[in-house]
């Protein structure tokens, strides 16, 4: 129950969620209250704008992303902990398993092992049921590795975990059995400071190892580098309120994570 609310509730303060809300308010009170019709679809209109624009998207991703950049080269450990949401299950008319938006996880890891970085890749990650059945997230991303040439007796699959904590507390188990101390921590930019939080409360000895950024250097340079650029930054871009909403989904899950005591 608590994983079905957690996914569904937030839905509706996020600012695509909220912004309906307001419009269904201002579609009830129309003919009566047209004063509170009209505030209604004002703030739909101002949130939208607000959220969308990618000066205010593109600075609030980067408060996340670059928590936890690397100041130097990654040191080696004993395991690399790769985190599920990074693939798209087999189901027709895929001819195989696809990576999604957050595939650079997989192929990232890929990397570190192939620079001994550390022997083992633990994948970490189930299938909600209501998502659709199916192989687990960490067997569909043991598939993509084998199939690019990293050997299976390298991989190690957690295929239970169907949330952040849920990776922690089930790849403790596997390090512990196998006495495996330092690991490092595979998940998107965006979703780092959460992830490490949660593995660090565990007592897991973990290094961040973030990929997946949305946000550089170069991205936050063009949105200065000319009047023209200022300006066209500031109209709405359903990329930028996605973006923007993951954001705002990692700082909520960080807060509910940190009420229960998971972080």
């Amino acid at each position: 129950m608590f994983l079905y609310l957690s996914k569904l509730l937030p839905l509706f303060f996020y600012p695509l969620g909220l912004a309906c809300i307001f419009l269904v308010v201002a579609l009830v009170t129309l003919r009566k209250r047209p004063r509170v019709a009209t505030l209604a679809i004002a703030a739909s209109l101002i949130l939208l704008l607000f959220c969308s624009n990618a000066w205010v998207a593109k600075y609030f991703v980067r408060s996340l992303e670059w928590q936890n950049i690397p100041l130097s080269e990654l040191p080696n450990a004993e395991a690399i902990v790769v985190l599920g949401g990074a693939t798209k299950s087999a189901f027709p008319p895929r001819p195989t398993v696809d990576l999604s938006e957050q595939g650079d996880r997989v192929i990232y890891a890929a990397q570190l092992y192939r620079q001994k970085k550390a022997p083992l890749i633990i994948l970490s990650g189930g299938r909600i049921d209501w998502r659709g059945s199916g192989a687990s997230e960490s067997a569909d991303m043991a598939n993509i590795l084998t199939s690019i040439g990293i050997p299976a007796e390298a991989l190690i699959q957690e295929p239970d975990s169907l949330n952040t904590y849920q990776n922690a507390v089930n790849v403790k188990k596997i390090l512990q059995s196998r006495g495996i101390s330092k690991v490092l921590l595979v998940t998107s930019a965006m979703h780092t400071p959460r992830s490490l939080k949660i593995f660090q409360r565990q007592g897991i000895d973990v290094i961040a190892a973030p990929t997946d950024f949305l946000v550089s250097k170069g991205e936050l340079n063009e949105l200065s580098s000319s009047p023209k650029a200022a300006i066209l930054n500031l109209l709405p871009d359903t990329n930028n309120l996605h973006q923007f909403t993951n954001a705002l989904k990692e700082y909520v899950g960080s807060l509910v994570y940190w009420l229960r005591g998971w972080t």
